[in-house]
């Protein structure tokens, strides 16, 4: 078992092997799960409906557009 002191501000560190086991980098999200008498870490799963609506287009396009500029610069 891999173990790790909590700091004055609550933070623990995730041992390298632990992180490098589950694929951990900086800037990933975990959350905490309850099971009876233990907490659980588990990793975030970040996935394109996670992103939706966190960029804001600045002018609207239509389909039939975008398909053009996207035929344009396949050069179709």
């Amino acid at each position: 078992m891999k173990t790790s002191t909590i700091t004055v501000k609550g933070q623990v560190t995730i041992p390298a092997a632990v992180r490098k086991r589950f694929g951990l980098r900086q800037g990933d999200e975990v959350g905490f799960l309850s099971e009876d008498a233990r907490i659980v870490l588990v990793p975030v799963q970040k996935n394109v409906e996670a992103a939706f609506g966190l960029v804001k287009a600045k002018r609207r396009v239509s389909l039939k557009a975008m398909e053009k500029a996207i035929r344009k610069r396949a050069g179709k």
